[in-house]
């Protein structure tokens, strides 16, 4: 390759990291804003009726409902994608989340609307699910397909990167109002509606970043070559089922934990009269931690590059398994301080076992099925971990009256994601191309313990 074309080739890969950051940075902005809000106001503005108590649960139980659905947006993103391509997926998901959030920014509330009220949330709620479920693996395939083989671990995790900092930006705009803008009984009455609207700004950036950026070229040589399956999520799990079980169950542990620690329980939590602390404080905390699991997030692309995708999981899970039960010793002691050190120690972990993500999925299936594979696997894996994860917790504290339940709970499920991962190979530097199709349809050559005895899937071909 001469070097013109290693430029351009470079240059095009930088492109496609900065849409796919951008894009799943957006969407995950709105995805975290409203498990905020849910946390925040939601209780009071659309589930009053039912009291403090059943109105929070009623409020985390809306940020589940999304997650039933995601599994539809994947399997809506994965046939299409796989059919007509990434881009154009990417683009779509993209402006049907950003619609929902900025019409739940000027929904009525309940005191306004009655019981239509809490239907329109639900049913905008829904269709973020939807855009959500299709919008990762897109992201994914777009940055891991665009990379050389011994890059891909960095180049996925740049749409992992999405999450914290949606998270990031979502948790910091909330304790701008909070805090300044919207202070006390005016963030109630109209300062929550504020970072549901900014989402406009944002999908406008978004939508021009995605729109420049080039197909996958693993996706033009499918349509090239024609091979394209009529079904794609029949030809997935009839091959591959229980490989979408598996990946699903990897990922499970990890969303738990970030989903429930940072996204939605722990603001309402360390706010409430238990613990005590000051709204705005507490987001201001979220949003550090959030930075943190970003930095670790990269790390982990780059650790999945340099020690494999199986071993930077590992260390991931190890460190989010020693952290569950001090996560909430810190957090009981009222401290803003501890809870500064809280979130530092578990999203470290959590942010080294979300990096590795990309990489592994994306090498886990054939090029025609890929995009159906790695949406569906992580829209389940999302249902298992995070779903009701805020919704169990709150159950959990308001039935035991303390956190050592929530804790137990977190172990439970990364321990089971530790399993889940131990069971597959990795994969790391496998041809992506549809040129591989045949050797990656032999289904004995997922798991770990398995080999085969054919040249073209042995264990060095595919990574060990």
């Amino acid at each position: 390759m001469s070097s013109s074309q290693n430029h351009t080739s470079t240059v095009n890969q930088r492109r496609v990291a900065f849409a796919t950051i951008i894009g799943t940075t957006v969407e995950w902005y709105d995805f975290f804003i409203y498990a905020t809000a849910a946390g925040l106001v939601f209780a009071k503005l659309f589930f009053e009726p039912a009291g403090e108590s059943i109105g929070l649960l009623l409020a985390f139980a809306s940020v589940g409902v999304s997650f039933l659905f995601r599994p539809l947006g994947a399997f809506l993103a994965g046939h299409y994608g796989d059919k007509i391509g990434r881009r154009a997926m990417l683009v779509l998901t993209l402006i049907m989340m950003g619609a929902a959030t900025t019409l739940i920014g000027v929904l009525p509330t309940y005191a306004a609307a009655g019981a239509a009220a809490p239907v329109l949330l639900l049913l905008l709620r829904i269709l973020q699910g939807i855009s959500a479920g299709g919008e990762w693996g897109g992201a994914v395939l777009m940055a891991v397909e665009h990379a050389p083989r011994d890059r891909r671990g960095r180049a996925g995790a740049f749409p992992q990167l999405g999450v914290p900092l949606g998270l990031l930006l979502a948790s910091g705009v909330t304790a701008v109002m909070t805090g300044w803008i919207s202070p006390g009984a005016a963030f109630l009455e109209w300062g929550w509606r504020v970072p549901f609207l900014l989402s406009v700004v944002l999908i406008a950036v978004g939508y021009f970043v995605r729109r420049a950026v080039d197909e996958s070229p693993v996706f033009q040589e499918i349509a090239a070559a024609k091979k394209q399956p009529k079904v794609p999520v029949v030809e997935l799990f009839r091959r591959h089922g229980l490989l979408v079980i598996i990946a699903a169950l990897i990922f499970a542990g990890n969303n738990a934990a970030g989903y429930m620690a940072t996204g939605g329980f722990i603001p309402s939590y360390a706010t409430s009269k238990a613990v005590g602390l000051e709204r705005t404080d507490v987001l201001v905390a979220v949003a550090y931690g959030s930075a943190v699991w970003l930095l670790f997030t990269y790390l982990a692309g780059y650790l999945a590059d340099r020690i494999g995708r199986k071993n930077t999981y590992f260390i991931g899970f190890g460190a989010q398994l020693i952290t569950c039960l001090p996560l909430f010793w810190l957090i009981n002691t009222g401290s803003l301080a501890m809870l500064y050190i809280a979130l530092t120690i578990f999203t470290l972990g959590l942010g080294l076992a979300y990096g590795p993500q990309a990489a592994l999925y994306s090498e886990m299936f054939p090029a025609s099925v890929r995009f159906s594979g790695v949406s569906i696997s992580y829209a389940l894996g999302a249902i298992l971990g995070g779903a009701f994860a805020p919704t169990i917790a709150t159950a959990l504290v308001q039935a035991t009256g303390g956190t050592e339940a929530v804790s137990f709970y977190l172990i439970g499920m990364t321990l089971i994601s530790i399993l889940a991962t131990a069971v597959v190979k990795d994969r790391s530097g496998i041809d992506l191309s549809i040129r591989n199709q045949t050797q990656q349809e032999t289904g004995s050559t997922i798991f770990h313990k398995e080999a085969s005895t054919k040249p073209e899937t042995t264990a060095a071909s595919w990574g060990h």
